[in-house]
């Protein structure tokens, strides 16, 4: 309850780069986080308050771990629901709320849900698997995802001709007409459980050609006003019918036309709020912490334009990292690096980001390519 934060016992599900920057802000307001990860050597183990080794699917070892907690919180989606169920039932906090969890866990009761509250998102269709997809061929170019078990660009396949067709997923999940659009952005939206809703400006994202990440970002995003006034009403709209407590990552695509599509939303820190570190009033961190223990929603006004590189694992490079071209790029101006103490690099591992502050926004999209071309994780 407000005015007892350091009394109370939060527990974090997942023990990863999230964890790990949201630990960062907890310290400022003296607030012990405990933290369970499978990984022994997880991000978090050195920071968190305690660190417990657990399967983060497994009903009990979720329930023991939450029973010791006053709120619990997530990392990661891939958590066992039905325990934050059952512990939410027994009196504890738990936010993101566990049906919200479970709804965000399946892409197609996501897509479900903006279609019953009139959230504008790509037309689909529900497939059973590989067949159900084949049958669907007239819909090409189009997407495939899977109903569950997909993250960090892993369970989605853009499916272009018929040629395509023999690498769709032989599993439940939906096929989306592929939107032509002309920008990427998402919105960070955080409310707390009094109600309040604040949304952070948007960004517009780049990703990587192949391994389907945002590569990096810049904020504020290129878009025009109306566009920014139309996206973060949406982002309004979904955290509001969700009446979910936390922060939520909307993803969305701008069309042409200006149309704004959602196309997926996180509920919880996420890559697309690194730069609000640097950048604004209030971090995605801060935020989510006034939002989980019921205080003011920080104010998220953008200080200086900003941009964010992923630093993604080198092809080719497997083994314990190292980070050529560190010293040169930490003697720019305005540049700074976030290393998530991950011992062990491999292609596209997300091995910590970079963000890029600078007035001039030329001079940020240069320092962008300059990030990109001298930082590298190898081994």
């Amino acid at each position: 309850m407000p005015g007892k934060i350091q009394s109370q016992k939060l527990g974090l599900l997942g023990g990863g780069q999230l964890g790990r920057m949201l630990i960062q802000s907890a310290l400022d307001l003296n607030i012990d986080i405990h933290v369970m990860d499978p990984d022994s050597e997880a991000p978090c183990k050195n920071i968190a308050s305690t660190f417990t080794i657990g399967k983060l699917t497994d009903f009990d070892q979720v329930y023991e771990f939450g029973k010791d907690c006053d709120i619990l919180s997530i990392e990661i989606e891939n958590v066992n629901t039905e325990a934050l169920q059952k512990l939410q039932q027994e009196g504890k906090k738990i936010f993101p709320q566990p049906p919200v969890v479970a709804l965000i866990q399946n892409k197609v009761k996501q897509k479900r849900f903006y279609v019953e509250n009139g959230i504008p998102t790509a037309p689909f269709e529900e497939t059973a698997g590989l067949a159900d997809v084949v049958a669907k061929r007239s819909m090409l170019p189009m997407v495939n995802k899977l109903a569950t078990e997909g993250y960090d660009g892993r369970g989605v396949k853009i499916l272009k001709t018929e040629s395509d067709l023999s690498v769709a997923f032989d599993a439940p999940g939906l096929v989306e007409h592929l939107v032509d659009f002309k920008a990427e952005i998402a919105i960070m939206v955080a409310r707390n459980e009094r109600g309040d809703i604040s949304t952070f400006p948007a960004v517009e994202m780049v990703f990587h050609p192949t391994a389907n990440l945002v590569e990096y970002l810049f904020s504020p995003a290129n878009i025009s006003k109306a566009v920014e006034e139309k996206a973060s009403e949406i982002a309004k709209k979904v955290i509001g019918k969700l009446q979910m407590v936390g922060v939520l990552a909307v993803e969305m695509f701008v069309t042409h036309d200006d149309q704004v599509l959602v196309n997926e939303i996180a509920p919880r820190p996420h890559n697309s709020g690194h730069q609000t570190i640097e950048a604004n009033l209030t971090s995605q961190y801060q935020q989510h912490l006034r939002a989980i223990f019921n205080f003011p929603l920080g104010h998220t006004t953008q200080i200086i334009p900003a941009a964010m590189v992923n630093l993604l694992g080198e092809e080719g490079y497997t083994g314990e990292a190292v980070y050529k071209g560190l010293k040169e790029v930490m003697g720019l101006e305005g540049v700074y690096v976030h290393l998530y103490g991950k011992k062990l690099t491999k292609p596209f591992r997300k091995m910590g980001h970079v963000t890029i502050v600078d007035q001039d926004i030329a001079r940020l999209k240069d320092k962008v390519q300059l990030v990109k071309r001298t930082l590298k994780v190898i081994a």
